[in-house]
């Protein structure tokens, strides 16, 4: 073997090797695979050249075997280099997928490697952090449940023993007994709708309607109510065109879970205006109460269910806590989106915005931005004459 051979293996060698750890810098495994293969392909044919000219000019057998040998290795190592540079990241993500199919939620996985590898590593994390979200309020939801269903199921076992011990007469009991069963029926209704509303199993039958109406006969059927609370009860339009192509008893009953909730939370002499506007290919419609007010961190959290402030969960206050989980789901099945905040002058304003009756042969126009209907809409609230119903 001739000075000349063992330097052109060395050299092959040190050049493949170089090249095979330079591939691990490229961001994409595409890039990486169409290195390795001209790699493949320059390299071999260099050495294959080389050793051409050596057995021209030395004859040698030897330095030719040995050349191809240092060849070979060079691709093998590169191969090996590359293969684990690949292979590693998907072993990570395989055993943080095991980790989670076992129970774990909190496996992650990491985001490194080549771009492709980065980004099944980012998707994977986005996915096990919404699987423990969603266990996480499965198990919320379990527990308030409980609690609620607990609490008037213990109060008909304490009034049915009293009664089977003889220590009341049934008609004494009569009448709370029957509240309490209606609190569980509509406990249940309410459970089930929003079952079929996280299910997608709703049935919604869309159709043409002034949105504006539908509100002002709403809000007649609360005024008595309102009256014998002392509460001052309104609806106002602040122009533009509320027709809009929606479910007409679905809205209903959202706009009867807002009222029944600002009437919950109003005090005697407050007040209650639920607004109609629009504009912009959408229907606005906003309820804003004079009641305990909301704070700004916890505006979103009003529409999970059975989330009640700590204030409000009495017995006094009534109500399961599902009004508002039940208004989101319907509204945002029909296109449109709903959200909470707290006005300036105090109090809680609950809006919602739906797709318009398009002039385009009837068809709804598509509601995506909260911000942007908020933003729209946040000078009608206020602002200008309206017609008051």
């Amino acid at each position: 073997m001739t000075v000349l051979g063992t330097c052109v293996g060395v050299g092959t060698l040190l050049i493949g090797t170089i090249a095979a750890f330079s591939l691990r810098s490229l961001r994409s495994v595409r890039q990486q695979l169409i290195g390795l293969a001209l790699v493949a392909v320059i390299l071999p044919l260099g050495a294959v050249l080389v050793s051409g000219l050596v057995m021209f000019h030395m004859g040698g057998d030897e330095d030719f075997i040995f050349i191809t040998g240092v060849v070979t290795a060079s691709g093998l190592v590169g191969a090996f280099v590359l293969a684990h540079n690949l292979v590693h990241p998907l072993d990570t993500i395989r055993a943080a997928s095991h980790r989670l199919a076992s129970g774990d939620l909190s496996a992650r996985a990491p985001e490194s490697g080549p771009a492709e590898m980065a980004d099944l590593g980012a998707s994977f994390n986005a996915m096990a952090a919404h699987l423990e979200e969603a266990f996480d309020a499965r198990r919320q939801l379990v527990a308030w449940a409980s609690h609620d269903l607990r609490a008037p199921i213990t109060s008909l076992q304490a009034m049915l023993e009293a009664i089977e011990d003889g220590i009341v007469e049934p008609l004494h009991y009569l009448n709370p007994l029957q509240s309490q069963v209606r609190l569980l029926g509509a406990l249940v209704d309410d459970l089930f709708e929003l079952a079929c509303i996280d299910s997608g199993a709703v049935s919604i039958e869309f159709d043409n309607i002034d949105m504006a109406a539908l509100v002002s006969n709403c809000v007649r059927r609360f005024e008595a109510e309102a009256r014998a609370r002392r509460i001052r009860l309104s609806s106002l339009h602040r122009g533009g065109t509320t027709l809009s192509r929606c479910a007409p008893d679905k809205i209903e009953r959202v706009l009867t879970n807002l009222l029944t909730n600002a009437l919950r939370y109003t005090p005697a002499g407050g007040q209650i205006r639920v607004t109609v506007a629009g504009g912009a290919g959408a229907v606005f419609v906003s309820a804003e109460d004079t009641g305990i007010g909301i704070s700004p961190e916890v505006a979103e959290r009003v529409f999970e269910p059975f989330w009640r402030a700590d204030e409000a969960r009495s017995s006094s206050s009534g109500g399961a806590g599902l009004g508002l989980a039940i208004a989101r789901g319907l509204v945002e099945a029909q296109g449109g989106r709903i959200w909470a905040e707290s006005p300036p002058s105090g109090g809680t304003r609950i809006s919602f915005v739906l797709p318009a009756l398009s002039d385009d042969a009837g068809r709804a126009l598509d509601v995506t931005s909260i911000a942007v209907a908020r933003a729209y809409f946040a000078g009608y609230v206020h602002s200008g004459p309206g017609v008051r119903n």
